[in-house]
């Protein structure tokens, strides 16, 4: 078919701008698949990672049942290393150190709380491993460390059970007003309605009640 002269000019306008964008318009559009492929495949690795750590996981369940605490590091120590990204690992931590503490094996128990307040992705999972460790360390009166530990921003819904622990920290150093202090704010920090204020209201009380209040 033989084009008019108005299509004729058009032709030429788009081959002349082909001639100096088109080059252009092919790398934008290869860099937009190559992302595009990308994060097709980042979604798909994920995805993958996050299904084999729930099987892992549910493996370390099975071991944690069935008291078997070889198996439970062997398995907690395969999914750290294969799978440290995910939450499974962080979890895995977790029981593994329970498991190890359970079992009189304080060393493990700390090592791996310690991995989980190194590794862990979420400050949630940082502030369990840490009030857990501290409390392992004022089982071996390494007090100062145990403080240590504890200081710093946890979050909020850990505010008071971290006050609480380092109330009983204070006590085993017999610094008493200074563990009232903590006991006391524990119990403004902690939820009313929670039980855990029972407790603290107990050993508040074993220790002579609420702190002295500040001269005006």
């Amino acid at each position: 078919m033989a084009y008019d002269h108005a299509e004729q000019e058009q032709l030429a306008g788009l081959k002349s701008w082909w001639e100096q964008y088109g080059n252009l318009v092919t790398w934008l559009l290869i860099i937009a698949l190559g992302a595009f492929a990308a994060w097709k495949g980042w979604t798909y690795y994920q995805n993958k990672q996050t299904a084999q750590a729930a099987q892992l996981y549910e493996e370390l369940q099975s071991a944690v049942q069935g008291n078997d605490k070889e198996k439970v590091q062997r398995v907690t120590g395969d999914m750290q290393s294969r799978f440290s990204g995910t939450a499974y690992a962080q979890m895995s931590g977790l029981a593994a150190a329970k498991s190890a503490f359970d079992a009189g094996e304080f060393q493990t128990a700390k090592t791996q709380l310690q991995w989980v307040i190194d590794k862990a992705k979420t400050d949630e999972y940082k502030a369990i491993a840490k009030v857990r460790l501290a409390g392992i360390l004022l089982d071996e009166k390494a007090y100062d460390e145990a403080l240590k530990v504890l200081a710093g921003k946890f979050p909020s819904q850990f505010a008071g059970l971290v006050d609480d622990r380092k109330g009983d920290i204070l006590v085993a150093q017999n610094k008493l007003e200074e563990a009232r202090v903590a006991y006391q704010s524990a119990m403004e920090k902690m939820d009313p309605r929670s039980s855990g204020r029972q407790l603290i209201q107990i050993k508040l009380d074993a220790i002579g009640g609420a702190p002295a209040a500040k001269a005006a």
